[in-house]
């Protein structure tokens, strides 16, 4: 089966990182302005989409985040999984007292991050912190190669936006949509 990978290197604490990918302001900082919960299950819509893509967390801790798909939107990517592997990057030292905080996905909880998991605080503070994040979705079912370059193109900037959102603070979602799933 086919598997899009892809490994980006970044100057950022894994901590903030982690909660770029499990926390609501983390996700919505880079990759869609709505996303939302229903238990495990993470909603993420986007513009001139009919339903949200529904992925649930199968694991989120300091090492590794895995969703798989758990819709039926949209349809070719039934039976796939994301996976997100954290590590330091070789090479890279720690920064004296750094410590990720393991766990599950925060998402949904009212939980501040500490100043080393901001985004935009390793390179303010002159720490040497840097993760390496190798990214990869899998599981495609026979018949959706056909649709594969676009996706991949699309999380490539994606990632590129996850990566300045954690080395920098900066949001800028890639996504913006006026539908909200999570509006009341």
């Amino acid at each position: 089966m086919p598997e899009i990978a892809l490994q980006f290197d970044i100057a950022a604490p894994r901590a903030v990182v982690l909660a770029a990918l499990t926390t609501h302001d983390g996700l919505t900082a880079w990759w869609t302005t709505a996303v939302d919960r229903e238990a495990d299950v993470l909603l993420f819509d986007f513009p001139d989409i009919p339903e949200p893509f529904r992925l649930r967390v199968e694991r989120a801790d300091q090492d590794r985040v895995v969703w798989t798909n758990a819709g039926a939107f949209p349809p070719h990517w039934a039976g796939t999984w994301i996976s997100w592997d954290l590590a330091a990057r070789p090479g890279a030292s720690a920064r004296p007292g750094a410590s990720a905080r393991p766990g599950p996905s925060r998402l949904g909880q009212a939980e501040q991050p500490d100043a080393s998991e901001r985004p935009g605080q390793a390179e303010q503070s002159g720490a040497s912190d840097h993760t390496r994040l190798l990214f990869r979705h899998g599981g495609w079912q026979p018949g959706s190669e056909e649709g594969l370059p676009a996706v991949a193109g699309t999380w490539a900037e994606l990632l590129v936006r996850l990566k300045d959102y954690a080395q920098s603070g900066k949001v800028q979602p890639y996504f913006v949509t006026a539908l909200r799933h999570d509006a009341p």
